[in-house]
This record gives structure tokens, sequence and C-alpha cells, in this order.
């Protein structure tokens, strides 16, 4: 656990507000002599006096004003209680664009940042769909480190700027290299990050490139994109056999991709299987 300049831990280092809570009240426990669950439910004006625990356990979530009265507990203020409130939002929320929301003002502190440098670049990895596309258009042969070049190649367009942050932040993860000769190349980091901050980021990833194949319909002429849809009705075992049949698919297209000629372009190959119907409830 990390800890500021006295007995407390960080909040900084923290993505999870619950591990937060835990940590503080053990490091609490250890450093004063007034500390415990029903001392922290008073003071942060629950009528519980284990509500706190429950909290920490993951039994209960906190409410708005609820956060608010646990941070006053705390002693945070100021920048330190806005912090905590969007851990709050980023843990509870069952709101995609809340979460995200919060992520972004999270990683909006330079404490943060310092602390979590990864998370938060994983994240905006993930979380736009030109930043991998980017990683892979190096591979062609005509590829220009310009990047108004780049932001002209991409469909739909993006600005000079976002280019260029791409670059910078692909080269800070290592997911691009310069080889011998100085030109930019393709990279295999090993990244690794939080669940929480890697399920929302790969959600994000989806979504935007489930809208990109949609608007490919009145973007992209028809010999230039193939695009499918099939209804069917399985049974879980079969589910299960496809999925594997799929996963296998997957790995051979990869391999079969793995060329770059003269005529290289990026494309984005997307594969969807997803029930229409509610689950099966099993009768007792």
């Amino acid at each position: 656990m990390a800890r500021s300049a006295d007995w407390q831990p960080d909040l900084y280092t923290y993505l999870d507000y619950r591990a937060y809570l835990r940590d503080y009240y053990e490091a609490a426990k250890e450093n004063t002599t007034y500390m415990s669950f029903r001392y922290l439910s008073h003071r942060a004006g629950f009528k519980s006096p284990n509500y706190v625990k429950l909290v920490m356990d993951g039994d209960r979530n906190l409410s708005t004003k609820g956060a608010g009265q646990v941070a006053r507990a705390l002693g945070l203020k100021n920048e330190a209680r806005r912090f905590f409130l969007d851990l709050v939002r980023f843990g509870q929320s069952s709101d995609v664009r809340e979460r995200n929301d919060a992520f972004e003002r999270i990683g909006a502190s330079q404490r943060f940042r310092q602390a979590r440098r990864l998370e938060q670049e994983v994240f905006e990895y993930l979380s736009k769909w030109y930043y991998p596309v980017i990683r892979e258009m190096t591979a062609r042969q005509d590829f220009s480190e310009d990047p108004a070049w780049i932001a002209n190649q991409l469909l739909p367009k993006i600005t000079p700027t976002q280019a260029s942050e791409a670059l910078d932040l692909l080269l800070s993860l290592g997911m691009l290299q310069r080889g011998e000769d100085g030109a930019l190349e393709r990279a295999e980091p090993n990244l690794t990050t939080g669940h929480e901050v890697e399920k929302l980021a790969v959600g994000n990833y989806h979504r935007q490139m489930m809208k990109l194949a949609s608007e490919s319909i009145e973007r992209v002429e028809s010999h230039r994109r193939y695009l499918s849809a099939t209804t069917i009705c399985i049974d879980a075992e079969t589910f299960e056999a496809l999925k594997e049949r799929i996963y296998e698919f997957r790995e051979r297209f990869m391999e079969a991709s793995d060329s770059h000629g003269e005529d290289a372009m990026v494309y984005q190959f997307n594969l969807q299987l997803f029930p229409l119907n509610q689950e099966i409830e099993e009768s007792s």
C-alpha cells in the first residue's frame, strides 16, 4: 500500500475506492487509538454502526450524498474530495457514459497520472479508434510519419494534432518503436492494467468499431467492404462449439493477413455473436 507523508494511504494511487477505504481503515487501526467501524460510520453520519464496513466489503453502495459524507469523515477536501467522489462514480455507476466521464476526470489529475500512468494511457489507446489503426498503418510501404499525411489517410479523417498525439502515446506505450533505419515499426509490448479500466476501455473500443462498421455502409463503396449477418437458433452446447471455431478462424485469419504489399491498407475485421433472447431460467 502506498503511503503519503503521514500514515494515510495515498488516495491518488487508487482506482478502487473500496480498496482505499479498507487500506485507510487498516492504517488508522495501526496508527491511532480511536478507529473502529462504529466510529467511522458515526463520523460519516450513518445510523448503522457497520455501514462503512458493508461498503468496504461491496455489500452496500454509496449515494452521492453518502460519498460526500465519507469524504468528510476521512478529512478529504477540495481536489482530494472531488477525486474520491469520481472514484465512487467510476466504481459504482452502471451508466457507461458516466463511468467514462468519471475516469476522464480521474485521469486529468496530475498526481494520478504520475502514479498510474499506464492505466490512463492504455485507456486512451483503446478508447480512440484511430490509435490501433495508426499503429497498423506503419506496416504500409508508403507510410509517412507526417501527422498531416496520417490524418488525411484515415477514414473518417482526424486532425494532424490528434495524429501527432497518437504517435507520441504509441511510442510511450511501446506499441511503436524505431527500427535500425529510424523508421517507425510495430512492437509487441506486454501491457497489463486494472480489470475495471480494461473492461471499460475494451467496451469503448468495440462500441466505436461497431459504429464505424455501421457507417461504412454509406461511407465505403460495396466492392471495398464485406458485411454479413445471420440470425440462427442454437443450444448452449452448439454455442460453445461455434465460439471455439470462430476463435480458430480468427487465428488463421490473422496469419493470412500478415503480408503487406504495395497496395496494403488497414482494414477493421469484426466478428459478433450475441443473444437476441432472454436467458432461459433453469427449472428447480
